[in-house]
């Protein structure tokens, strides 16, 4: 580990080219100017990011924390939590704010933005690809935002358990809902993302034509309809808890995020088969929640943590597909098991012929008043 008197140098120089000038977005908090490199009392604190636990944790701490502290000094504590803004609200209300990274889905990254809860970051505050392209370039269209920045793509999917249909298997997001032909209980996330699409998806709507009927209220009643046609069903909360009631019986099909179950898969056998017809597909995104309290060093992470590199990295640890094009040509194998991840990542072309790519501006314009009427239609008794 470097020592201590080289900690503010080294963030100095991921911060040089990180922030030579701070651009004012529309309606975006004034940001502050340029940072000075930070002292060595204050560099050496550890930093902490607010992620999700579980497999895609560990893999982080491989790809990104480990080496980001071997690079820098600067120790990465993992603070653990299942989305929403309700406890950011809190604690920048209050002003006491613990973490100085969030990972977020990129629809709450936009939607906190607009609140004010997150700082802006500077335009070019994400570093070039290795051939000299500049980040703008590079990412994909929507990654860089004002207060936040793309780092992967997964994808919201369903899982079975392979025992549970030893005849036919469920090979269409409209299975999920035929309990005729694939009998037993279900898991799905206690959130309207995901569920609505898929529920319109079993009624043969377009998937370019979800989002404007879910706009109406015909097209919300026809999705609590046909979800509240389903029997038992297991509501989830914590990334894991699908993976947990599919490995204990408890339920035969489960909605969840692609990298835990792959980790299931892999890590202990369990088995389960991904449907990826009907994914979600979305952004995860860096941000620093206002008032963080080491800001120097969150943008030196996010700009460590966003390079074509530690994307590519991060991809053979957890089959998330990385925001960056040069990145998406550096993923090769597992770094554990040997398999071929780009056949496990959410855009590879076999995976992504039936996946809905969601609209987080209509999600971060409409989350409240969408989770309400979820709440109450289904939840809600």
């Amino acid at each position: 580990m470097p020592a201590r008197r080289w900690i503010p140098g080294l963030l100095a120089g991921l911060l040089a080219l990180a922030t030579p000038a701070w651009a004012q977005a529309p309606e975006a908090p004034e940001a502050p100017e340029a940072p000075e490199a930070p002292e060595a009392s204050e560099a050496s604190e550890p930093l902490t990011v607010l992620s999700w636990g579980g497999a895609y944790e560990r893999a982080q701490r491989r790809a990104l924390f480990a080496p980001f502290t071997e690079a820098t000094g600067v120790a990465v504590e993992a603070a653990r939590y299942n989305g929403g803004l309700t406890a950011l609200r809190r604690a920048v209300a209050e002003n006491a704010v613990p973490w100085d990274v969030l990972d977020m889905t990129r629809s709450e990254a936009m939607a906190a933005c607009a609140e004010g809860l997150l700082e802006p970051l500077p335009p070019d505050l994400a570093a070039p690809a290795p051939d000299g392209t500049p980040a703008a370039q590079d990412f994909l269209p929507g990654a860089l935002g004002r207060c936040s920045i793309s780092h992967s793509i997964f994808a919201t999917v369903v899982a079975y358990r392979r025992d549970a249909f030893p005849g036919r298997r469920p090979t269409r997001i409209a299975d999920l809902f035929d309990q005729a032909r694939f009998p037993g209980p279900r898991a799905l996330q206690r959130t309207p993302a995901a569920n609505l699409e898929w529920a319109l998806l079993a009624y043969q709507v377009p998937r370019e034509e979800l989002y404007r009927l879910l706009s109406t209220r015909r097209g919300l009643d026809l999705a609590f309809a046909r979800l509240r046609g389903l029997e038992e069903i297991h509501w989830w909360e914590a990334g894991e808890t699908p993976v947990r009631l599919l490995e204990e019986g408890r339920v035969v099909m489960a909605s969840g995020y692609n990298g835990r179950f792959f980790a299931a898969m892999v890590e202990r056998d369990l088995p389960i088969e991904i449907l990826w017809d009907g994914q979600l597909q979305e952004h995860e995104t860096w941000a620093i929640p206002r008032g963080a309290p080491n800001p120097e060093a969150a943008r030196a992470f996010i700009r460590f943590a966003t390079s074509s590199e530690r994307q590519a990295e991060l991809a053979r640890h957890i089959p998330y597909g990385p925001a960056r094009r040069s990145a998406a040509m550096q993923v090769t194998t597992h770094r554990d098991s040997g398999l071929d991840m780009r056949l496990h990542i959410p855009t590879h072309p076999l995976n992504a012929q039936g996946a809905v790519t969601k609209d987080e501006t209509w999600y971060a314009r409409t989350r409240e008043r969408i989770e309400a009427l979820f709440r109450e239609a289904l939840l809600e008794e």
